[in-house]
């Protein structure tokens, strides 16, 4: 156990952050896969740059890599524009 005051706010605060991380990573997945589940192009483009949004806002937090959010918009893209 944390022996210093800044310590024990630390734990406080980082437990804070993990779930915040946890709730955004998670209706971002919950985005991709409703993303993925659309069979109309027009309600795929209406709806891309949402999810896309969405993976922006978590690789710039670092929650996942920069790559890693590249892969996923290159990937729904391409499923885009499968439909």
């Amino acid at each position: 156990m944390a022996n210093h005051k800044s310590a024990l706010k630390r734990i406080r605060s980082n437990e804070t952050k993990r779930q915040r991380n946890r709730f955004q990573h998670k209706t971002t997945r919950n985005a991709i896969r409703d993303f993925k589940a659309l069979e109309k192009k027009k309600e795929a483009q209406k709806k891309f740059p949402i999810v896309a949004s969405m993976i922006d806002k978590l690789a710039k937090k670092n929650i996942i890599h920069d790559n890693k959010a590249a892969n996923l918009k290159s990937k729904l893209n391409k499923y885009m524009s499968s439909l």
